[in-house]
């Protein structure tokens, strides 16, 4: 633990010595390089974008994908900078919109179930979140090296925010629920069919998590959408949704699938807004629906 703690430090370190703005270039610049020469994922990307987006010619779809390198760049190259985030300067980095929205749902006192996407720059929304709301307990998947995973959790909870590794996380979830505390989840990513149900994204059946509605559905805490993008100036915008109605017929199953495409929608219309700024390098049909037949 000494020598990770250790290597963490170093890393910040070497990492911002190098102003951010000459950061950008570089990520940005090695991101591209990356597309470029590596053909696996390059063609996952523009095979995502192009049976998501049938209407748009090849150099539509190109443009995107590049937009989309050139994001995890800036969000690599933006991620050694959130440790320097603080209440004073926060307004430096993004605007808010929606705000009215937390509050409404805070005095509930039901907790709040937020969810988002890997859209814009997800780290800093998380981090701003803490600030402008309350600290968020994150509930994310372990990184399988922990060097990496050391220094991703040292900056996911430098504001505050909890993480709660994702595996038997329920019960403590409804726990803190009972708090008035909030949960983040994101539910852009593909799970087993186990895990998950089957709901349109992008015109396909995407294997989404089920998690998120089955949780609203037992606790009865409202539910928000939380999405950051990157504007024109280089600044960001969190943008918190009103709270998403939850459907409630009494058929388990059939509130679980409509409640879960009700999220999924919000996540495509964001996508749709900005979709150079979503993590398209994921393979977030790789479950097939097909496999029971």
């Amino acid at each position: 633990m000494k020598e990770e703690t250790r290597t963490t430090r170093i890393v910040f370190m070497i990492f911002r010595a190098i102003p951010l703005r000459i950061r950008r270039i570089l990520f940005k610049t090695l991101m591209i390089l990356f597309y470029q020469f590596s053909e696996k994922n390059r063609l996952i990307v523009l095979h995502n974008l192009k049976r998501a987006f049938p209407e748009k010619d090849i150099s539509e779809v190109t443009e995107i994908a590049r937009d989309c390198y050139k994001n995890l760049g800036i969000v690599a190259a933006e991620f050694f900078d959130i440790l320097s985030i603080t209440r004073d300067n926060i307004s430096n980095w993004l605007e808010v919109e929606g705000l009215e929205n937390y509050l409404k749902a805070h005095e509930k006192n039901k907790g709040i179930l937020s969810f988002t996407g890997h859209f814009g720059n997800w780290e800093i929304g998380a981090a701003a979140f803490a600030f402008l709301c309350n600290p968020v307990n994150i509930v994310y998947r372990t990184l399988d090296n922990p060097v990496i995973g050391n220094i991703v959790d040292r900056v996911r909870s430098h504001t505050g925010n909890k993480l709660l590794p994702k595996g038997g996380a329920a019960r403590r979830i409804i726990r803190l629920l009972g708090k008035n505390e909030n949960i983040g989840i994101l539910i852009d990513q593909n799970v087993s069919w186990r895990e998950g149900v089957f709901v349109d994204f992008f015109g396909r059946p995407a294997s989404t998590t089920k998690g998120l509605a089955a949780l609203a559905l037992q606790t009865g805490a409202p539910v928000l959408p939380s999405f950051i993008s990157r504007m024109k100036d280089g600044k960001y915008k969190l943008v918190i949704g009103p709270e998403v109605d939850i459907s409630r017929t009494g058929d388990y199953d059939r509130d679980i699938l409509e409640n879960t495409q009700r999220f999924t929608n919000i996540v495509e219309d964001n996508v749709r807004r900005y979709p150079g700024q979503w993590f398209w390098l994921h393979q977030r049909w790789k479950t097939n629906i097909f496999y029971f037949f």
